[in-house]
């Protein structure tokens, strides 16, 4: 059985007051929307998409570029950005959550599976503490019995034929909600509710960022890393290597090994994700056994360095700036060298080339750059 996720992240977030998209703010250390789809890298998660704002989107698709997640354009209303979401879900089950609710946690995120497998929905909610009172203007007209309130979550979890449906005829009908279970409760049936937690708070103002909620790991098991690399032009090949490929250019690159600037990077993230040191001290450039070096092979000794602290490569995700020579062709081949070497799926490394519109060194083709950012996770034992 396959299960989607969808997370809701093309809202403004106004409330929060940061001239920006709240999601893309800092909180510990990383953005939010990060901390959020690192929760759903899970075994039991097949596919992760990401609805986002045209105007996000170059961030979030960095962010959602290492997991391999599925990018979604969003709409004027959370009732949009969901549908367009839902068009390119493919799972037979799809939990629905807010990109705001960055301390969902593994149990809940299984819960809300197992209750829709049993009950056709799976609406995570926390019995409400707080007396609720209904008011008109400005008194108190009504306070209902607390004990049958609850506060309703996310991840919100059907059956992705139901709420498929649902919302095509909330689509028909040009109407919105700002809840999911809402939608399923006009069209299909009414809602069943799970577990949800008091921990998972939903970010709504700015001061939400600074309180004193619980520490969000650094992965739940995971670690990033990033990794950086330039080599100029000027060696006497008439070929660059890049990931392994060897590319037709009228010069090549200065290096003491074979100059494979995305390798590098690449090798660099992962050794700082494994709190390890960089490149040039495993692999010193004036150390003559290095000289010429394939890289591809070098990667791979990274690898099993790596491997050997009791990690392994999750996703990888490679920016290259050049002016020449053309890459596009060739990205395909790259990207099987690097999901080998990492033993990874296709769909958990990108990789994309693009020049810098003749701005700087890169720019003037005086050189290619690149930038890698992975992640690993913890195996079993150390290897």
């Amino acid at each position: 059985m396959k299960v989607s996720a969808i997370i809701c992240a093309a809202g403004r977030g106004e409330r929060a007051a940061m001239g920006k998209n709240k999601l893309l703010a800092d909180l510990d250390g990383a953005p939010a929307l990060w901390h959020t789809l690192n929760a759903f890298c899970l075994p039991c998660i097949d596919e992760v998409i990401v609805a986002c704002s045209p105007a996000d989107m170059p961030q979030i698709s960095a962010l959602c570029a290492p997991f391999g997640y599925i990018i979604a354009e969003g709409g004027g209303t959370r009732t949009e950005s969901v549908y367009n979401a839902l068009g390119k879900c493919t799972g037979d089950i799809v939990l629905i959550h807010d990109g705001a609710r960055p301390y969902v946690t593994e149990q809940t995120i299984y819960g809300c599976i197992a209750c829709v497998q049993s009950s056709r929905s799976g609406v995570c909610a926390v019995p409400v503490t707080d007396t609720i009172a209904v008011a008109e203007g400005g008194r108190i007209a009504e306070v209902p019995d607390r004990s049958r309130l609850f506060a309703v979550q996310t991840p919100q979890g059907f059956w992705t034929k139901d709420i498929k449906a649902a919302y095509e005829l909330a689509a028909q009908g040009g109407e919105t909600y700002t809840d999911d279970s809402a939608v399923f409760r006009r069209y299909i049936a009414e809602p069943t509710l799970c577990e949800g937690s008091r921990d998972n708070i939903k970010l709504t103002y700015k001061s939400d960022f600074t309180r004193a909620y619980p520490a969000i790991s650094a992965a739940n098991g995971c670690a990033v890393g990033l990794g950086a690399d330039v080599h100029a032009f000027g060696g006497d090949n008439k070929f660059v290597t890049l990931c392994g490929v060897k590319i037709d250019c009228d010069r090549g690159l200065v290096a003491h090994s074979d100059g494979d600037v995305p390798v590098h990077a690449l090798m660099d993230a992962l050794l700082s994700a494994a709190g390890l040191k960089d490149i040039g001290h495993y692999f010193p450039d004036d150390d003559p056994q290095y000289d010429g070096a394939d890289s591809m092979k070098l990667l791979e000794r990274v690898v099993r360095l790596v491997r050997s602290r009791g990690l392994r490569p999750a996703g990888a995700s490679i920016a290259i700036r050049a002016e020449q020579p053309r890459l596009s062709a060739h990205i395909g081949r790259m990207q099987e060298n690097i999901c080998r070497a990492l033993d990874i799926p296709p769909e958990k490394a990108g990789i994309s080339a693009g020049t810098n519109e003749k701005l700087g060194f890169v720019g003037k083709k005086l050189g290619i750059e690149a930038l890698a950012a992975v992640i690993l996770e913890e195996t079993d034992g150390k290897e």
